[in-house]
């Protein structure tokens, strides 16, 4: 009974998380990760986030880039493993990994309002100095490969000479796709017009599926909506049809690959409706968020039409569906996973474990923030929950900046971009950081004097700088030893 019960609370995390998040969040994001990789010179990506870029250039313009996606790390990470493999350093590259789905304004808005400035102020404070730190960690660790790295993307990238202008605008309207799909602005998510389908039991219809499906916002079920269930159905069959027609798109385009498009840029729009289920039959509202996503596949079909090569956008497809068959099936195991193990994590351990500022309690947060991951912003509702359920706040903060870092399936796809070791070094500094975070935090709330978390946060600080200096000593010496004659 228990591993039937694992099963379904698996199965059923993954339809909730297929219905809910994947559309308008996941599918732009492979699209602009294909675009970045066929559309962007390599020389485009280096100046601003290259290995050889300078420190003060390179890690804002990173923290920059994350701070305006308000996306998950299941969406971020396609997004970097397109500047990635275009030829970003490892550690520029890996703060806009971690400082896109931790700090980003929208969740540093949504947090400061839900739980309070306070708290919004410390994520974004540490998330930024945390980000910067871990990434520069991160390049002097492995500045070995990432110099080979460079040449790898200097050879696969060579000679691909300037951005156009076209193709630019062509990847600011995929941002502003994704952008008016997921921002949680008044105008995107008020309705300007309905219509109603005349189907006959669609309210049987949801409390069906939220039977098979529950939906308990303060546990973070999110259930599956009859929209929901409609939308799977045609991810099924963009599934389908993109298998057929863009496996070979560098040889030709087909007629699958055409109904393939079709059936994305129709199920976005169906996504971006608003669907009420009823006796009667099933309201379609029409949200500002439709028109935004419809005017952006708009723009985008006319500048690819009349402004892009076949090959451009051969490329574009192409690199597309590499990203989707690399990051997509290990998204759907660990979304599996996670169901499951959610299903055995018991809400009244958190008392136990976090109810105080303590290094177990931090750990515990951040643990927490692993094997119950939720997407972009629904975190802060569940760290609501968590807090009203006694967790400190301390440990609440190491939580809120590991779980949109830490999740599982985000660990099983960073580690098939860069690698099990760099992944695993930085999922450890990730883990070390937001515990010292929730440490610091939680020590300002229990009363500790500022001049006395300021020594200690200036103690860890000179020993991660020693650290640092070592470090850099030893590649050096390394290298020097390498390039000696042997006797």
């Amino acid at each position: 009974m228990l591993i039937i019960n694992l099963i379904q609370s698996g199965l059923g995390n993954l339809a909730a998380y297929l219905a809910a998040h994947v559309l308008l969040c996941l599918v732009p994001a492979f699209f602009i990760a294909g675009g970045m990789t066929a559309l962007i010179p390599k020389e485009s990506v280096t100046r601003f986030l290259g290995r050889n870029t300078p420190k003060y250039i390179s890690y804002p313009a990173a923290v920059l880039a994350g701070s305006v996606l308000a996306v998950c790390s299941c969406t971020i990470v396609p997004l970097f493993a397109g500047i990635y493999k275009k030829g970003a350093g490892i550690g520029p590259a890996i703060t806009f990994l971690f400082f896109a789905p931790a700090a980003n304004i929208l969740a540093l808005v949504y947090t400061g309002g839900v739980i309070g400035v306070d708290l919004a102020f410390a994520r974004f404070f540490l998330s930024l100095a945390f980000g910067i730190g871990i990434g520069l960690i991160m390049a002097l660790i492995f500045s070995k490969s990432d110099l080979a790295h460079d040449q790898e993307t200097d050879e696969t990238f060579a000679g691909k000479g300037s951005m156009r202008r076209a193709t630019s605008i062509f990847l600011l309207l995929m941002v502003a796709l994704l952008l008016s799909g997921t921002l949680k602005l008044d105008f995107l998510t008020n309705t300007y017009g309905h219509f109603t389908l005349p189907i006959s039991g669609m309210d049987k219809f949801q409390d069906t599926l939220y039977q098979l499906v529950p939906y308990d916002p303060s546990k973070g079920e999110e259930g599956v909506t009859a929209q929901g269930a409609i939308l799977i159905f045609l991810l099924i069959l963009i599934a389908l049809t993109a298998r057929l027609g863009l496996e070979n798109i560098l040889e030709n385009f087909s007629n699958w690959t055409w109904l393939a498009l079709g059936f994305v840029a129709s199920t976005l729009l169906i996504a971006a409706t608003k669907m009420v289920p009823h006796a009667a039959g099933l309201d379609i509202q029409f949200t500002g968020k439709f028109f935004g996503v419809c005017l952006a596949l708009l723009a985008l079909i006319y500048v690819a039409r009349y402004h892009l090569t076949s090959d451009e956008i051969r490329d574009w497809l192409w690199e597309s569906w590499r990203f989707v068959k690399q990051i997509f099936p290990l998204l759907i195991v660990g979304v599996f996973v996670v169901g499951v193990i959610r299903q055995l994590i018991r809400p009244e351990w958190i008392e136990t474990l976090a109810g105080r500022n303590t290094l177990l309690g931090s750990l515990a947060g951040v643990v927490f923030g692993v094997f119950m991951y939720f997407p972009t912003l629904v975190e802060v509702p569940i760290a609501n929950m968590f807090l009203g359920l006694g967790m400190h706040r301390g440990p609440l903060l190491a939580y809120l900046m590991a779980d949109p870092e830490l999740s599982f399936q985000s660990i099983l796809i960073t580690s098939k971009i860069i690698g099990k070791l760099k992944t695993w070094v930085y999922v450890g500094w990730v883990a070390l950081f937001s515990t010292l975070a929730g440490l610091i935090y939680g020590a300002w709330i229990d009363g500790a004097s500022l001049l006395k978390i300021t020594a200690l946060l200036l103690l860890f600080l000179g020993l991660m700088i020693f650290s640092l200096i070592w470090i850099s000593r030893q590649n050096r010496f390394r290298a020097i030893s390498l390039h000696q004659p042997s006797e």
